[in-house]
């Protein structure tokens, strides 16, 4: 998207010099601000409503109060534009045991109830957040069902999916463990490009999705697109070991985010959505 200088010149700050496009994904435009004094990371969500931006200055209030997040600077609407303006975080390396017992203490937020005291609905995928007392509830019909149904409205679903579909999510609901988690904090989106360490070595967690949930699903995500290596997990258990059996419910976990790809992207993801839905 193209900005004009005047657009810049209404945020609330002084002493812009360098205004620098950077890679922000395919949802948001995205810069990096230099003025005089510090520099700035500038999310632009073009023709919504600082709205858009709600959901993750909560999530990043909620993690922030227990690990590394980028500090929030401010947010609101400029013309037909939504923006949210973050402290600039300048990368290095550190250790991915570190990120694990992060991710661990994050996990470790419990709440009586699934779920969060607002929906985000302003994205691609709605995100139904209304409070369950029980997991297999929530799981299945607020964030299974909602994505299967999309499929469906994308043509991107067909009768041996739903059949599979249809066995899966009867064993969900029935399986002894989905009614005896415990909801935990989640960052609801922890692929790699969602982490990253400053130059001190500590780790941050960005762009939340947050809801209470099974930490397993957050768990499942590392285990998909790679980035996490076996210190993460071992430092993860050394603050919060896993639940027996975790291995053979990750993938119906995976399933959530790979239909999620499928709803995004398209059809590339579907024989990846078929590996997890014929096994059952």
């Amino acid at each position: 998207m193209h900005l004009t200088e005047a657009w810049f010149t209404q945020l609330p700050l002084t002493g812009i010099e360098q205004i620098l496009p950077v890679s922000g994904g395919d949802i948001n435009a995205a810069f990096r601000i230099v003025t005089r004094h510090h520099q700035y990371f500038l999310k632009v969500q073009p023709h919504n409503t600082v709205t858009f931006f709600d959901h993750e200055v909560a999530g990043l209030q909620l993690l922030g109060a227990v690990i590394k997040t980028p500090t929030v600077i401010a947010s609101g609407t400029i013309a037909t534009d939504g923006y949210l303006l973050l402290d600039w975080l300048t990368t290095g390396t550190g250790s991915q045991s570190a990120l694990g017992k992060a991710v661990a203490t994050v996990h470790q937020q419990h709440q009586t109830h699934f779920g969060l005291d607002h929906d985000f609905t302003a994205g691609k995928l709605p995100k139904l957040n209304h409070w369950q007392s029980d997991w297999a509830t929530f799981y299945t019909q607020q964030r299974l069902d909602v994505l299967v149904n999309l499929a469906k409205k994308h043509h991107l679903w067909s009768q041996t999916r739903d059949k599979h579909y249809r066995r899966l999510r009867q064993q969900l609901l029935q399986d002894p463990h989905m009614h005896t988690v415990q909801p935990s904090l989640l960052h609801g989106d922890l692929w790699s490009g969602n982490y990253l360490f400053d130059t001190a070595g500590t780790p941050f967690l960005i762009d939340p999705d947050v809801f209470y949930g099974d930490r397993e699903m957050d768990l499942a995500m590392t285990t998909l697109f790679g980035g996490f290596d076996a210190d993460f997990y071992q430092g993860y258990q050394a603050i919060y070991p896993f639940a027996p059996g975790m291995q053979t419910r990750l993938p119906s976990y995976q399933l959530y985010y790979l239909l999620a790809h499928l709803n995004l992207f398209g059809e590339t993801y579907g024989a990846a959505v078929d590996r997890i839905l014929m096994q059952y």
